[in-house]
């Protein structure tokens, strides 16, 4: 089967709501090309280099989305071209990307990343410093940042009640987040779960964005 076909059989399964992620790192651009020609628009790459490159080489109607950590001393070489930033977890992190977006005159959408998972290999604000960072209101003072919302990814287990869980503990805190303090805010809407192992249950449990990379281009 190929790129073509999964993409549209993706499509055809999916709620409206949820849009999908293409996770093409690692892949080569003809491949970003055969999904880009499939109707695909959102791509999700893990390295500032590789993103760099193939933003580049690659229709400029691309919404290029970075998913992996970010390293400060690496933002502006996405700033002028970034759609969204799924990695933000650190007050620093925010300062730079405010920077960099004052720089180039755009204001970058960024998700908080929730550490939900059992594993230390995972990053992000836990969910009470997450409620700390809100609650201090430093990012209301950033005029080229906008929270758009939350991503977190769940235990890599077999168990799948316990991603369910996890994937639950996130939407709570997404939601009391919206009341809290965006409630105003129609930006504040995008719920990033869900992978190529598990999108099926962030789906249940109300993901408006999943990542798929096997899913689309097969096993690399």
């Amino acid at each position: 089967m190929n790129i073509a076909t999964h993409i549209q059989k993706l499509r055809e399964s999916l709620p409206s709501r949820v849009r999908v992620v293409a996770v093409s790192k690692f892949h080569p651009v003809d491949q970003i090309r055969e999904a880009y020609d499939a109707g695909q628009r959102l791509f999700g790459e893990s390295r500032v280099q590789e993103l760099v490159t193939k933003q580049q080489e690659l229709p400029a109607d691309i919404e290029w989305h970075f998913i992996g950590n970010l390293q400060r001393n690496k933002v502006k070489q996405i700033a002028p071209f970034v759609t969204l930033i799924h990695s933000l977890d650190s007050e620093r992190l925010m300062r730079e990307i405010e920077k960099q977006g004052a720089v180039n005159e755009r204001v970058i959408r960024c998700l908080l990343q929730i550490h939900i998972a059992e594993e230390e290999t995972k990053s992000g604000f836990t969910p009470e410093e997450c409620r700390r960072f809100l609650k201090e209101g430093s990012w209301r003072d950033c005029s080229h940042l906008q929270i758009a919302g939350m991503m977190g990814m769940a235990t890599y287990t077999e168990d799948r009640e316990q991603v369910r869980r996890e994937f639950r503990q996130l939407r709570n805190l997404f939601e009391e987040s919206k009341v809290k303090y965006f409630a105003d805010d129609p930006a504040f809407r995008e719920l990033s779960m869900g992978m190529s192992g598990d999108y099926s249950i962030a789906l249940e449990e109300g993901s408006t964005l999943i990542r798929l990379g096997t899913l689309i281009f097969g096993e690399r």
